[in-house]
Formats: C-alpha cells, sequence, structure tokens
C-alpha cells in the first residue's frame, strides 16, 4: 500500500512529500467479491468441472451460499469451490454459519458439518466420481444438542500430519474449541506455512496445531482406500505417500448442509524480503525476492 507521508500548503501552493511504502501495512486479497462466483470453481462428484448442480453454490445478500432449496436428495454429490489460485504461506480468514436443514439423505456426520480445505490438490485434477479432494480440512461443526462438538478440527482426505512430532492416526482431530450454535456466524482462520505447520485460529483463538502435512497411503483408512473415494487412479496417489505438502488450493465445502460464508480473505506470507524493494513486506516469512520491484 502506498501512503502520502505528508502535505504542505503555503503560498496557495500544495507541496506533497515523496509516497513513502509501509512495509507493516498488510494486504489482504479478497478472494470473494460478495456478487459473484468469479475467481472460483466448483467440482461436484459425479458431475463435471464448473456444473453447479441444481444451483448448489450461489450469492446472494454479499453471503456465499451452499444451498440445497432445488435439490430433492442427497447420495453422494459432495462439492467444493475452489480458489483458482494456489498458495504456500498465508493466513486465510472467513465467517461462516449454519442454517436450514440437513438435504434428505445426507450422512449423518454431515450434519451441521462443513468446512475449509487448505493444500487442496487443483479441481481440474478430481476424477469425476471423486468425492472430496486430497487435502485438509480445517472441519466446521455446530451444536447438536447431543454431544460437544468442537470446530477447527482436521480432517485428511488423501493426507496425513504430525502433533508435536507424533504421526497422527485418527481420520479427524478435535480441536479444543468453544461450541457454538447453529445460525451463529463464527470467525475462522487457517494459518498455513507451506510444509511445516499449520494452525487453526477459531475467534481469534488458536484451537489447533499440526504439522508436516504429506499425503497418506490411504484415502481415509484401510478400510476406506483411494478406490472407496472415487479415485480411478489410485496407484499414482500410493506412489506418492509420504510426499510433504508444500503448497495446494483453497476450497470450501459442500456436503449436505446448507451453510454460508463471507468475509473471505488471504494474506499471502511469501514474498519480496528485500528491504530496499517498495513491495518488501516485513510480515513476510518466505522468500520470493523475484517478485521485488525497485521502480
Amino acid at each position: 500500500m502506498i501512503i502520502k507521508a505528508c502535505c504542505l500548503l503555503t503560498i496557495g501552493l500544495m507541496l506533497c512529500c515523496k509516497p513513502s511504502h509501509d512495509p507493516r501495512q498488510e494486504e489482504w486479497i479478497q478472494l470473494f467479491n460478495e456478487k459473484d462466483l468469479t475467481g472460483w470453481d466448483i467440482k461436484i462428484a459425479g458431475y463435471d468441472l464448473n456444473d453447479n448442480l441444481n444451483n448448489t453454490f450461489k450469492v446472494k445478500d454479499k453471503v456465499l451460499q451452499v444451498d440445497y432449496s432445488e435439490s430433492k436428495h442427497f447420495t453422494k454429490e459432495f462439492g467444493h469451490l475452489y480458489y483458482h489460485e494456489p498458495f504456500s504461506y498465508y493466513r486465510v480468514r472467513l465467517e461462516y454459519r449454519f442454517v436450514g436443514k440437513q438435504l434428505e439423505g445426507g450422512p449423518d456426520y454431515a450434519y451441521l458439518n462443513s468446512g475449509i480445505m487448505v493444500h487442496s490438490q487443483a479441481a481440474n485434477t478430481l476424477d469425476k466420481g471423486q468425492t472430496f479432494p486430497v487435502s485438509l480440512e480445517m472441519q466446521f461443526l455446530a451444536d447438536d444438542g447431543k454431544t460437544d462438538r468442537h470446530t477447527g478440527n482436521l480432517c485428511t482426505p488423501g493426507t496425513e500430519a504430525s502433533i508435536k512430532g507424533k504421526p497422527i492416526e485418527s481420520h479427524c482431530v478435535n480441536s479444543d474449541s468453544k461450541i457454538y450454535p447453529s445460525g451463529q456466524w463464527v470467525a475462522a482462520e487457517a494459518v498455513v506455512l507451506g510444509d511445516s505447520v499449520i494452525h487453526h485460529i477459531i475467534e481469534e483463538d488458536t484451537v489447533l496445531t499440526y504439522e508436516q502435512p504429506r499425503t497418506s497411503s490411504n484415502f481415509v483408512s484401510q478400510r476406506t482406500n483411494w478406490t472407496f473415494g472415487g479415485f480411478s487412479d489410485s496407484v499414482r496417489w500410493i506412489q506418492q505417500q509420504g510426499t510433504l505438502l508444500k503448497e495446494g488450493y483453497i476450497a470450501l465445502q459442500a456436503e449436505s448442509h446448507p451453510v454460508e460464508f463471507r468475509k473471505i480473505e488471504l494474506l499471502n506470507l511469501k514474498g519480496c524480503t528485500d528491504p530496499k524493494a517498495i513491495n518488501y513486506k516485513s510480515y513476510f516469512v518466505r522468500s520470493d525476492n523475484s517478485q521485488c520491484r525497485y521502480k
């Protein structure tokens, strides 16, 4: 961001200092324009890329909606909305809330359940029948009135990670967040630092931290392998077992319960780290000086 340092009015003339660059000023990228789905790709299991089945994804009143009002029954039409550009070191934040009733046929585990996927494979690389992308899911849950349902959890379709050096054995790991009711807007943020560390933050509270995200030998578990997930080329993924995930795409989830998202924005933490450059930022944690500009 360029700011004017000062301006003086003297003898009827306006004299301004040269523009100065503030390296501390955060430059958030607005991923959602509040008007339409520009910049996003749709992939719903069983359908072609950007086939928006029954207008599942839509924008209304500056809110991005996962809406099932035009659908009658859910089978395996798990959907994801992918931002078109990959990132590696960044902060992504948004607000979400659950609304309405789950679509008939939706699985029990998907009740009041959604999420944001990070380090995801690209939308155009998914097999047609693939239910979930290989990714790390920051899972969003709301209170069902029966069990303690924390939010900001981690689920690992086709991936795995470690906590404090110990590999995670289960498909999903609960955070230590507070529990939030359906209908309430909740602020969520993921801090993604390449293949090193990822933090999940709910309402400014870090609720889960894990490290070394990587591909797994299974889609979910030994029982639910790659073939179960709708992968036609499971061998390719098995051969990539243990590959560290350094970057990927961001995707919003649709798995049978209506949910809304707003204020979706990203702060890139990778860029020019040369203090002499006009686009140097003091908060960058990963250097890419090929981006530096000096005029």
